[in-house]
């Protein structure tokens, strides 16, 4: 049972809960006076040791009622005594076929043959678990690895010798050849069970992390709606990635570095022991945004994922203000505030979204009613394909807000080739950019706003 309870932390890891080497002893301390007898007591007593929020545990609870699905604990620990090749009881020829075959001929079955004859399935479930110990079930990470774990738990478990016996039984025994060929069908499908049980609880993490890869390297403007809530939770992860990688050095630069001249000479007359330290602070602008995303119905799904992006990362970011345009100009900074993303975006999308858009009636817009939020400190980016359907693209105001920023960023959802095609304004714009960077996956997504955020560190 502790080799189960090491295999249950962790399968529990893979779910998402964080079980550390001193939680796993108290949790093996607790079983260890809970005893096993009880499921019910089991389960508390591990969601109490290990769980440390309700998230956690109801992600425990699901990982226990998995983990035990087909094994009693009290069951697993008994047999663990029981040898592995246990020879079968005497009853394995009460059936008919059985008293026709004779004792005799059972003799001759290989273990794991009249293991599946005498029906006992105590037996064969402790063969199943010795197997899965032996081939390392647990070391389980892909779903095209659960033909190979299967096919060498039955290897383990004898399975040749009982292709052997089903080859020889036809010609002196159809009836149990019979018997033996179901038991073994059986057989096949409790191992791939057991397969499967093993991949949803040691391969999840895996599962995710490749799942999470392929999002991040999609397409956004071509996420399917089904996956839209798994980009947005992905996209909130790359947020709290960044806040944690860009908020530690920002409060380190609050301090400083030390000053060892000045530290030395102030503490002269305790001889240059450093009672009073002196300390290097460099001055900081403290990072300012101005987002303008176009929301027609081209980039729409871009700009719905760089809105979540810049909004959560407030901690790394003192100021933000967020601008969607199509065919004229709007300020959403409150409503992506105030309201959940999917309300946000919705009413975004609802006020000035899947119009055509005209960039220069947009910035215009911009201009007359927004141009005094964008100062030397701001960096100002601008998410959009620059397809301005032939009308002016008044870049003459693109310049004007280049000249008042820090910089100009421009991120277009589409790729290089297509710039300066049809109706596309890019190269013209591209004059008055600081940076401007192809921004189509949420892996480019978040290399663009992680190099804004670090210009500031």
């Amino acid at each position: 049972m502790q080799e189960n309870l090491h295999r249950f932390f962790r399968a529990a890891r893979g779910a998402g809960v964080h079980v550390s080497p001193a939680e796993s002893i108290d949790a093996m301390r607790a079983v260890a006076s809970v005893g096993l007898s009880d499921r019910t007591v089991l389960r508390d007593s591990l969601l109490l040791t290990l769980a440390k929020s309700e998230d956690e545990k109801k992600a425990l609870g699901a990982c226990f009622d998995l983990f035990f699905a087909h094994v009693d604990p009290a069951q697993a620990e008994a047999n663990d005594e029981v040898p592995q090749d246990a020879a079968p009881n005497d009853n394995q020829g009460a059936s008919p076929s059985g008293q026709q075959a004779g004792g005799d001929a059972n003799a001759e079955l290989g273990p794991l043959a009249r293991m599946l004859l005498a029906q006992n399935t105590a037996d064969i479930s402790a063969a199943i678990a010795n197997a899965s110990s032996a081939v390392g079930l647990s070391e389980i990470r892909y779903f095209t690895q659960r033909g190979l774990f299967s096919s060498r738990m039955l290897e383990t478990m004898g399975i040749q010798r009982l292709r052997d016996d089903l080859d020889a039984l036809p010609e002196t025994n159809p009836a149990l050849a019979e018997r033996l060929q179901t038991a073994l069908d059986g057989l096949r499908d409790t191992v791939r069970d057991a397969v499967a049980q093993a991949l949803a609880l040691y391969g999840r993490e895996e599962t995710e992390n490749l799942r999470h890869e392929i999002l991040r390297n999609a397409q956004l403007s071509r996420i399917e709606p089904r996956q839209i809530a798994e980009m947005r939770a992905l996209i909130r992860q790359i947020a709290r990635r960044l806040r944690e990688r860009y908020s530690k050095p920002r409060k380190r630069q609050r301090r400083g570095h030390l000053d060892v001249r000045r530290t030395l000479r102030r503490n002269a007359a305790w001889g240059s022991v450093p009672f009073l330290t002196a300390w290097k602070r460099r001055h900081r602008d403290r990072p300012k945004i101005v987002a303008l995303c176009d929301v027609s119905g081209s980039v729409a799904r871009v700009s719905d994922f760089f809105l979540l992006l810049i909004h959560s990362l407030h901690d790394v970011v003192s100021d933000v203000r967020s601008f969607a345009f199509s065919g004229h100009l709007i300020e959403v900074s409150e409503i992506l505030e105030q309201k959940s993303a999917e309300e946000a975006m919705a009413e975004i999308m609802d006020k000035v979204g899947f119009g055509s858009s005209d960039y220069g009636s947009s910035l215009v817009d911009f201009e007359k009613q927004f141009m005094a939020s964008v100062t030397p400190q701001t960096t100002v980016i601008v998410l959009g394909d620059a397809r301005s359907n032939k009308l002016d693209p008044r870049a003459d105001i693109l310049k004007a807000i280049s000249e008042r920023a820090k910089r100009v960023v421009w991120l277009n959802p589409e790729g290089r080739m297509t710039w300066g095609w049809g109706d596309s304004e890019m190269p013209r714009y591209q004059t008055f950019c600081n940076v401007v960077r192809p921004c189509a996956t949420a892996q480019q997504l978040e290399r663009a706003v992680s190099d804004i955020v670090s210009a500031y560190q």
